[in-house]
């Protein structure tokens, strides 16, 4: 159960978006120049967020992307969502319909749990409760794993 490089990314995107958006649209070309990530794949993966309405688009001069909503109203289950479905341990745990042992499987559980206990962090975490910690951190670079575009 791994999150894929396209939700780490949004996230680090969305991020970035909340933070420096402010002023106005933000380019993909600069939030991918402080992420360091293709800004022609950070464009392909920012399309599932837009067609969510989470983050919008104006073209021109003055172009570029913003958020729809706050940041403290955007939650990490959201994005992770849209962009991976489940992430659910098992297909059982979504739906135990789909296995005729989930009744008495020992795992069933666990998976129900691990599921759960996920659920319940990425919906308590908002991107704003990531952009604090991004200030208290004091970088704007907001991931530290492999920038690997293979996933």
């Amino acid at each position: 159960m791994q999150l894929t490089t396209k939700s780490r990314y949004v996230i680090r995107a969305m991020i970035d978006l909340a933070i420096f958006s402010g002023n106005g649209p933000v380019l993909v070309k600069d939030i991918a120049q402080r992420q360091k990530m293709s800004a022609r794949y950070l464009e392909q993966l920012l399309l599932a967020p837009k067609a969510a309405g989470m983050i919008r688009s104006m073209r021109g001069a003055h172009g570029g992307f913003t958020l729809t909503r706050a940041p403290s109203e955007i939650t990490l289950r959201e994005i992770v969502q849209i962009m991976e479905g489940s992430i659910s341990p098992t297909e059982c745990a979504d739906d135990p319909g789909i296995c005729p042992s989930s009744g008495s499987c020992v795992t069933h559980d666990i998976w129900v749990r691990i599921k759960k206990a996920t659920d319940e962090i990425l919906e308590s975490t908002t991107l704003q409760d990531l952009v604090d910690r991004q200030h208290e951190k004091g970088s704007f670079r907001v991931d530290c794993v492999s920038d690997d575009t293979t996933k």
